[in-house]
């Protein structure tokens, strides 16, 4: 039996200890910082995902009737600010790019960010977007230190600005690599603002990744005060019980 509590043991820590390095994807990923837990990061996670994303990825999961409640925004806020595709308050949230066209212009549709998060990691997506640089041997002009030869433009250029590559000296039958990436145009925002920006839409596109998050953060205050009160109630209940033993 000991033995195999040990083994059970050994089992449990392998598997979550290999857990984070499956869901962050490697050592070299920047730290998100994300969390569900702000809603006011929530909000402006929001606000960047329907301004700049949108127009291409959909999040088909996610309803904004649901965002609504759960970013603590009124159905006029949602539908006024945050919709432009005329789709109904109860409807999922769907780019209206056309999928034909999509294939087209990028050589496949570009996916559905509703479970992004869930399974890259909020490290990975947050370094994803503070990652992509100038490449003129690219079609589409850009490229990508987290995601090589990805099929997307930057969208979040006008923010950042423009960053170019300063490259490794290729090896003996090799190819050049990215030693890191220089800010060489600036954009609307610091490089401070836009890092914060990139957070804020990381923690948006981590609670669209899981919106029950929210509730069993708000649920679980509530579950551990239960448990004291249950806890000292039985320890009452035992010395009642037992107070004529001896």
């Amino acid at each position: 039996m000991k033995s195999l509590l040990s083994s059970f043991a050994l089992a449990l820590v392998v598997l979550v200890g290999a857990m984070p390095a499956h869901a962050e994807g490697g050592d070299a990923l920047m730290k998100s910082g994300a969390t569900v837990r702000d809603q006011a990061s929530l909000q402006r996670g929001a606000r960047l995902f329907f301004n700049y994303c949108v127009g291409c990825h959909s999040l088909k999961y996610m309803r904004y009737s649901r965002m609504a409640e759960d970013l603590g925004l009124t159905e006029q806020e949602v539908m006024q600010n945050l919709n432009f595709t005329g789709a109904k308050f109860d409807d999922p949230v769907i780019s209206h790019m056309p999928a034909a066209s999509a294939g087209k212009w990028f050589g496949k549709a570009p996916p559905d960010l509703s479970l992004e998060v869930e399974a890259r990691g909020a490290d990975w997506v947050y370094t994803y977007l503070n990652s992509f640089y100038l490449d003129p041997h690219s079609p589409i002009g850009w490229n990508n230190t987290a995601l090589p030869n990805a099929a997307m433009p930057f969208p979040l250029w006008a923010l950042q600005g423009m960053q170019t590559a300063e490259m490794k000296p290729a090896k003996a039958g090799g190819s050049a690599t990215v030693e890191k990436l220089v800010l060489s145009h600036p954009g609307k925002m610091t490089p401070a603002q836009y890092q914060q920006a990139t957070r804020d839409l990381t923690s948006f596109l981590q609670y669209v990744s899981e919106p029950a998050a929210l509730q069993r953060h708000h649920y679980g205050i509530w579950v551990l005060l239960f448990l004291a009160l249950f806890t000292l109630l039985a320890a009452m209940l035992k010395k009642e019980y037992w107070k004529d033993v001896h």
